[in-house]
């Protein structure tokens, strides 16, 4: 890595887009391939594995993907004891299969398609919970991927422990690894150690869920996407796994927090999704300009009181 000197209060910003018909490109069968040039800082509303044939070979500097987490949630409502008020969580459609094998079929579907259009140093970084990780790792390492790292993301406002029969999940875990583990990738060890604990670039980030104006809402003021995730993870992943300029892609863009992020960080972005309604939130969001400190959200007093390091 290039040695630079990093100021903690430094801002990104990105300009606001005039047009959002800028932004979006609708894929259709009847399209042949993409030049990169034609589709880079662009949102491609088509399905994932239909366009990811139609991109160039090795392009990508960094892929980021937030794939179903395949929660087997059982068909019933669950009510908070005290207020009896509906818990809502990710049932969502494109998060049911039907077994595990089907889970397994498509996540190995999309890694293989993705690897293609990787360069042979990217990364990608895979997030998911318990319900997955664990196969989603096998499968990665069964293609070839070189694991480097799980980071584990500790929220410090996870969803509350309702029920009280099992200890409150509290943790999503990021698998990063490497196409090809003998060629040299991007690691900007001076960023991990910004948002490691103690000025050593650890495996762990201590950060809340996304919330508050952040969170994309629908018409009848809920939350748009179940799973949408806050900009400052996405801040930590591109400043420590790529360079200003590098093309990332996010194949299940949702509502597009990767390109957003990737944006205001002066890196190029590709984003696939679809669902209609996200790309909607994508276009509306990116009419919106957007600044961002190097100095993460949760500073490290927070994180050594969290991770006892620390007391009052």
């Amino acid at each position: 890595m290039e040695e630079t000197k990093i100021n903690q209060h430094t801002l990104f910003g990105e300009n606001m887009r005039t047009s959002v018909n800028e932004l979006v490109i609708k894929d259709t069968d009847e399209k042949g391939k993409y030049s990169i040039e034609e589709i880079k800082n662009k949102v491609i509303f088509g399905d994932a594995f239909k366009v990811l044939k139609k991109i160039e070979d090795e392009v990508f500097d960094m892929v980021f993907i937030d794939p179903p987490y395949f929660l087997q949630l059982p068909n019933k409502e669950l009510r908070r004891w005290t207020v009896k008020t509906v818990v809502e969580g990710v049932n969502d459609e494109w998060d049911k299969f039907s077994s595990f094998q089907e889970y397994d079929n498509f996540i190995t579907r999309l890694l293989t398609e993705i690897k293609g259009v990787m360069k042979p140093n990217a990364t990608i970084w895979v997030i998911a919970t318990y319900h997955s990780i664990f196969r989603i790792g096998k499968i990665m390492q069964d293609l070839g991927y070189w694991i480097l790292n799980d980071v584990v993301w500790i929220k410090t406002n996870p969803m509350p422990n309702w029920l009280g029969v099992r200890f409150t999940n509290a943790t999503e875990n990021l698998i990063w690894a490497v196409k090809d583990k003998n060629e040299e990738y991007t690691f900007n060890e001076d960023y991990a150690k910004i948002y490691g604990i103690d000025k050593v670039g650890t495996d762990i980030w201590v950060l809340p869920t996304c919330m508050g104006k952040e969170r994309m809402k629908d018409e009848y003021g809920k939350k748009l996407h179940p799973t949408q995730k806050p900009t400052e993870l996405l801040k930590r992943v591109i400043l420590t796994s790529t360079k200003e300029g590098d093309l990332v892609l996010d194949p299940l863009a949702g509502t597009g927090t990767t390109g957003y992020v990737a944006q205001a960080l002066k890196r190029n972005f590709i984003m696939i999704e679809l669902n209609r309604e996200y790309v909607k939130a994508v276009e509306k969001r990116f009419m919106k300009s957007s600044m961002i400190k190097v100095i993460p959200k949760v500073c490290q007093k927070q994180v050594k009181k969290y991770m006892k390091l620390e007391v009052d």
